[in-house]
């Protein structure tokens, strides 16, 4: 697609970017070659559909698109299928009084009896070759409006084009898509929205530094509107820093796990008036960028000065570190929406950052473990650490004094986190028969007594039974078999539960278990519920059932 400099339009009095280089032709339409393509070759070759749904995010050109193809439908003089955007109808559709196109917003034009008149006036004829109907936003049609809609879009005068744009595509009728061309429209990368911006800014005579212009296409994502509008804000108040929060000290505060200075910056920022879910939104934008630079740098939308800053950022905190700070931000967001303080939840998120003590997860222990092989000498002599307060009062500068963990706490951490990472289907299946299944109700022994443990996947375990009515019963023993789960192998399993009629034929014996192991089942490191007991076979659970407190004396 031939990349020309944007031309101001011809609107009398219009001063913002967006208004006045918005693309006129094909040809200045950027990041969407795929839908110039099909709809520059469908004019040229006047093989026009007559029904198109433009589907993509915000400000990536569905509008201006349909304007476009208007103009090149009805253009006296096209070239190649692209308007000349010269001629009168051209100019009439740039200024809006052309009587080829209609424009409806169906937010807030949504009623059947809107529908209703634009389709009867569909029949009627149109100075030009073509009248072309614009629906924004479509989705927002009422059901009533959308029926009323779909007898024209299925049989519509030959002389009609109807173009459909939403956001959300999935909420419009499927038998309103199922009668039109769907086209989706993308998000446009860092380097066209740049190109794009410098484009502009040569062409409007403005005297914008780089620095300026990343700020715009960070704050874009990918909308070249947006990216403009940016652009004359970033212009308007002559600073990149007012225009968003600065995450400097943040960044500085991960990579040396300082909560005091993690939580300190976030004050700073909330003082300058920040909303808690901006700042959340706008920093996972920022680590988002970090992780893409360290996992896939072609991917990334960071340009020239801000891709060299926070490459820095991504080699101090590495890449698995940036993929747990982006699992705990978006934890964190989902949390804020339903949280009276919603900043006590960014707070909390940043402690267990930097604090990956006050962290359960598998992720957050291993971390812990590579801190304490790489950060503290394994040979150290064992003394206790003076008494440091978790976060130190904001302005303090005494540093937290070492923690040298002695070696017994580091050995037992090392084997629950290899005990977590290195389970085993016949190392479960054991232990699972010899020790899980004792500790269960009677009732669940019974049931488990020809069970068998086949697969493991992950934390994932497949468990069959010889008939579908024992899979059918599972549920009544749920949850006393998974806290003997829980109890055993100090970690969640998910339990499926299969019908392999072999495996009562297949299953080993089990060993009885004798007085010896029943103590020690139920010692202190155990204690099972109150009707949990131990039985070796199917008569003497029958026998305490009929006699309760009986003893067999011979």
């Amino acid at each position: 697609m031939a990349q020309s400099t944007p031309t101001p339009t011809s609107l009398d009095g219009v001063t913002s970017l967006y208004r006045r280089f918005r693309p006129n032709r094909f040809a200045e339409l950027r990041g969407q070659d795929h839908v110039v393509r099909a709809l520059q070759g469908a004019v040229k070759n006047d093989r026009v559909s007559h029904a198109y749904l433009f589907s993509g995010p915000r400000g990536t050109g569905k509008t201006t698109t349909a304007r476009i193809l208007a103009k090149a439908l009805n253009c006296e003089n096209p070239v190649e299928g692209d308007a000349c955007d010269k001629c009168a109808s051209c100019i009439a559709i740039t200024r809006g009084s052309s009587l080829d196109v209609t424009e409806l917003d169906a937010a807030s034009n949504n009623g059947v009896d809107d529908i209703r008149e634009i389709t009867a006036g569909a029949w009627h004829g149109t100075p030009g070759r073509w009248k072309v109907y614009i629906f924004d936003e479509v989705h927002q049609l009422t059901k009533a409006a959308a029926a009323a809609l779909l007898k024209t879009l299925e049989e519509p005068p030959s002389h009609v084009v109807f173009v459909l744009a939403t956001t959300d595509p999935h909420k419009v009728l499927p038998t309103i898509r199922s009668r039109t061309q769907h086209l989706e429209f993308r998000l446009i990368g860092g380097e066209t929205l740049s190109s794009l911006l410098h484009d502009v800014e040569k062409a409007a005579g403005l005297k914008v530094d780089d620095s300026t212009i990343d700020a715009a296409v960070r704050l874009a994502r990918g909308s070249a509107r947006d990216a403009l509008s940016a652009l004359d804000q970033l212009i308007a108040t002559g600073s990149v820093n007012d225009s968003q929060p600065v995450f400097e000290e943040m960044f500085g505060a991960l990579a040396s796990n300082d909560a005091v200075a993690a939580l300190k910056a976030l004050a700073v920022l909330t003082r300058e008036g920040w909303d808690p879910e901006q700042l959340a939104e706008s920093f996972a934008a920022e680590i988002r960028q970090v992780f893409l630079l360290l996992a896939a740098p072609e991917v990334a939308d960071a340009v020239d000065a801000e891709r060299e800053r926070l490459s820095v950022w991504g080699s101090k905190l590495g890449l698995a570190r940036t993929v747990r700070v982006l699992e705990t931000l978006g934890k964190a967001m989902r949390e804020m929406k339903s949280a009276p303080e919603k900043i006590v939840m960014l707070e909390i998120a940043l402690v267990r950052l930097v604090k990956p003590e006050l962290d359960i997860s598998v992720e957050a222990l291993a971390e812990r473990v590579e801190k304490l092989e790489y950060g503290a000498p394994r040979n150290a002599p064992v003394s206790p650490p003076a008494p440091v307060p978790l976060l130190r009062p904001i302005g303090s500068t005494t540093k937290s004094a070492p923690i040298v963990v002695p070696e017994p706490v580091l050995e037992k951490v090392e084997k629950v986190v290899e005990e977590k990472l290195e389970l085993n289907l016949s190392d479960v299946a054991e232990r699972f028969t010899q020790r899980v299944v004792p500790r269960t109700a009677r009732s669940a022994q019974l049931l488990l007594s020809d069970a068998q443990v086949v697969a493991l996947d992950g934390y994932r375990l497949t468990i069959a039974l010889p008939s579908e009515e024992m899979r059918a019963n599972t549920e009544h023993i749920a949850q006393g078999l998974r806290s003997a789960m829980d109890h055993e192998f100090k970690t969640t399993f998910q339990i499926d539960w299969i019908v392999d009629v072999n495996v009562a034929k297949s299953a080993p014996t089990p060993e009885p278990v004798d007085a010896k192991k029943k103590t020690q089942i139920q010692s202190d490191e155990y204690e099972p519920p109150g009707d949990a007991v131990v039985v070796d076979s199917v008569p003497g659970h029958l026998i305490s059932e009929m006699f309760p407190g009986a003893e067999e004396i011979s």
